[in-house]
């Protein structure tokens, strides 16, 4: 990739399920949560600014429930977030706990996000938290919402809070290490390391879901949110959590966007 990143002060990094719990119906991995971990606490200690925005509660609450995989229909994966939402913040905070860094819970919707009174609520929660030194961890209410769970995996609300906040930086960590220019199962699939005009991208060409079965975003979704943030002016990194510390050195791995 060869980008100066460091000159990004305030970082919006979003995981998804699949990152985070490997196999469907596999509880979270603890160790693909300590690797994040490590890699905020660094940034932290270069004194950047970190939100980290996390899918991983439907994933984490399907094991505890019996469930083998993530269910078809709305409600049950609604009373499986419920259920994971409090395991996913818990295993968070033990992380943290091991570079002494506060965390909190931001639970929001897509609407929320889009209504002015709530969005200057959440602005400036977030900006207070990020004063106070506190790594915030958003994740959709997906226990009363309802847009996230059908489209996206969160690659929409970390795009909408990167903007809300006037990040330097957005980072969507996947478990595809980049942007392929096709599939990246196949053979002759090239990794595409810039992306310095993002209409060009033939969308048709990109996958669904992720591979785990866990999520429900998909290279689409992650294209779509780099529309969002380049065209606020803010560069947006997708790479996967494995070459995510090589990335950030100026490595090249992981695909770039830049801003418009």
């Amino acid at each position: 990739m060869s980008v100066d990143l460091s000159s990004c002060n305030r970082v919006v990094i979003k995981v998804g399920s699949s990152t985070l719990t490997g196999n469907a119906g596999a509880n979270l991995d603890p160790k693909a949560i300590d690797n994040l971990v490590d890699v905020v606490a660094k940034l932290r200690k270069e004194n950047k600014e970190v939100i980290v925005v996390s899918s991983g509660a439907i994933a984490a609450g399907l094991s505890p429930l019996g469930l083998s995989s993530r269910p078809s229909d709305l409600i049950t994966q609604q009373a499986a977030a419920s259920v994971g939402q409090g395991l996913l913040m818990a295993r968070y905070t033990e992380s943290f706990n091991r570079f002494k860094i506060t965390t909190s819970q931001v639970l929001i919707t897509i609407e929320d996000i889009k209504r002015q009174g709530h969005v200057e609520n959440i602005k400036g929660v977030l900006n207070s938290l990020l004063k106070l030194g506190v790594v915030p961890i958003i994740n959709e209410n997906d226990t009363v919402g309802t847009d996230e769970i059908r489209y996206g995996d969160n690659d929409g609300l970390a795009a909408l809070v990167t903007t809300l906040i006037t990040a330097d930086l957005l980072i969507l960590i996947t478990d595809i290490d980049g942007l392929y220019d096709a599939n990246p199962k196949d053979a002759s699939a090239k990794q595409i390391h810039r992306v310095s005009d993002i209409s060009k991208i033939d969308i048709k060409t990109l996958g669904g879901a992720g591979a785990a079965g866990v999520g429900s975003g998909g290279m689409i979704t992650k294209i779509e949110a780099a529309k969002v943030v380049t065209k606020a002016g803010i560069g947006m990194l997708l790479t996967s959590l494995s070459d995510l510390p090589s990335a950030l050195a100026g490595g090249e791995v992981g695909t770039y966007f830049y801003p418009n």
